[in-house]
């Protein structure tokens, strides 16, 4: 089967679509949402000013678009943790796998930005935690929890009820200790220090829901 070559006019749409996507998440990284302009952006994204609202309209749904295309980019990294999961091999030792990779992503620079800017903007754009939630951590909690579901189905985990609870408390065991200890995003969290927070949630996790001696 032969793939189907895109024009050169839609791909250049397509990179300089990226291209701001990236420059504006660099500057609203950096200056905040109401200090970001759309000229600096423009400007790190070497494009026309014109061709920014000509693909996003206004700032106000740029930053959306970033939200929604950082998310997306979370979502894949996050599911590819989540996949380590299977039913054989040792259960503490996949846990642990699967929560360092998740640990890592929300510990990642670019997860730590986003959550600092959804902490200042939500007031304004309440629709904003909708975004990260329908695109990503919904999705992902769904996908962990029915990784879970198959362990219980063969003995591995006594989960009492909702799968959904259960992956939605090992996330808490994860990101509860790792937003304290980064301080809000603040303070960048030692390779050593995600091992001990995942090792603790694996621990706290299995002590309710395992089902091995």
């Amino acid at each position: 089967m032969v793939s189907e070559v895109k024009p050169a006019s839609a791909k250049g749409r397509i990179d300089k679509r990226q291209a701001i996507l990236d420059a504006a998440f660099t500057i609203f990284a950096r200056d905040g949402y109401h200090l970001a302009g759309v000229d600096a952006i423009a400007a790190e994204a070497r494009v026309a000013k014109h061709t920014i609202y000509n693909h996003f309209r206004d700032k106000e749904n740029l930053f959306r678009e970033v939200v929604a295309a950082l998310s997306d980019q979370a979502l894949t990294r996050n599911l590819a943790a989540v996949e380590l999961l299977r039913e054989h091999g040792d259960l503490a030792t996949m846990l642990n796998e699967t929560g360092g990779r998740l640990a890592e992503c929300y510990c990642d620079e670019r997860s730590s930005a986003l959550r600092r800017l959804l902490h200042a903007e939500t007031t304004n754009m309440p629709d904003l935690p909708d975004i990260v939630r329908d695109r990503a951590a919904d999705r992902v909690n769904d996908a962990l929890a029915a990784r879970l579901a198959r362990l219980a189905l063969a003995g591995r985990l006594k989960l009492g009820g909702d799968p959904a609870i259960a992956a939605e408390q090992f996330g808490a065991l994860l990101t509860g200790p790792l937003e304290t200890r980064s301080r809000l995003g603040a303070r960048k969290i030692p390779q050593s220090e995600l091992r001990e927070v995942t090792e603790n949630a694996v621990q706290t996790f299995l002590r309710a829901f395992g089902n091995e001696s």
